[in-house]
């Protein structure tokens, strides 16, 4: 197992940012799903990864979030991946009725009338994104969720049991507010991607070769009290009985962050037109 690397130094109100590395072959994140139409964000929910952190931790469904909701999140964009449309059939292969969504005072479910035998639902995944999520709070419980998330309690998932993670998950603790640890973070995205990238802008260069920037743009989303925008994805309870959310208010920010290529080549790099317009360059197009 990789050791656990220690508290960062230099926090004196006894706060850090604990940044997690979400990637896999797939991820879902939902906040408004129902049974037969399963959506999901472009990026995670705090529901999704404070699930992903209780269940490190060997929290039960039924056990009280109050320790978790107090975290704050930031998640930045890495690689946005694409969306995924997964059809999906469901019906019992005794060949019986699928039986109703509602169920009696006795809490029997009764089959469907007119019996209806199959049952058509919709997935929505992300494929192939990466995102760094930070997570600050107090230093001492952050140490103890960066430890479960090397040695969890019960198997870790991307929104949805069937989206493992790769690894590294834990990057591990930094200090710094949200949005200074996301700044500070090195571009995580996939050797692909990256070497992709540097060809693209070597050719709109006009080098010839691939190019390698110190530096990228990419966008994050920065849980902030004072922020613009609200969105409705505070776990209350993961209780299967008495699931509830909230609201929080967030922030956007486009972050200007190392690329982390070991070479930075500007040969005969053109300067930058201050009156050039390009619609689709923060989409990394």
């Amino acid at each position: 197992m990789t050791a656990t690397p220690a508290p960062p130094d230099g926090n004196r109100d006894g706060q850090a940012a604990l940044l997690l590395r979400l990637a896999g072959p797939l991820q879902s994140w939902g906040d408004r799903s129902t049974f037969n139409r399963r959506e999901t964000r472009p990026e995670p929910t705090k529901s999704g990864v404070l699930g992903l952190l209780a269940a490190a931790a060997g929290y039960a469904r039924e056990d009280s979030l109050g320790d978790l909701l107090p975290l704050r999140l930031g998640v930045r964009v890495d690689q946005p991946g694409t969306l995924l449309r997964d059809y999906h059939t469901v019906s019992d292969y005794r060949g019986r009725p699928l039986p109703q969504a509602g169920v009696s005072a006795k809490g029997v479910q009764r089959p469907t009338s007119p019996a209806k035998n199959t049952h058509v639902t919709t997935r929505y995944y992300l494929q192939d994104a990466v995102f760094v999520a930070a997570i600050a709070g107090p230093t001492d419980l952050l140490t103890t969720l960066d430890q479960a998330i090397r040695a969890p309690a019960f198997p870790l998932a991307l929104g949805r049991r069937s989206c493992p993670p790769t690894q590294p998950l834990s990057l591990g603790l930094r200090t710094g507010d949200l949005k200074e640890v996301l700044s500070n973070e090195p571009w995580q995205a996939r050797d692909r991607t990256r070497e992709r990238y540097a060809r693209r802008l070597g050719r709109e260069r006009g080098l010839g070769k691939p190019a390698y920037p110190a530096r990228i743009d990419r966008s994050a989303t920065v849980e902030d009290a004072q922020g613009d925008d609200i969105v409705h994805d505070v776990p209350l309870s993961f209780d299967p009985h008495g699931r509830g959310f909230t609201s929080r208010r967030v922030r956007h920010h486009w972050l200007s962050i190392p690329t982390g290529f070991r070479r930075t080549d500007t040969t005969n790099s053109p300067p930058p037109d201050a009156t050039a317009h390009d619609p689709f360059a923060l989409l990394g197009w």
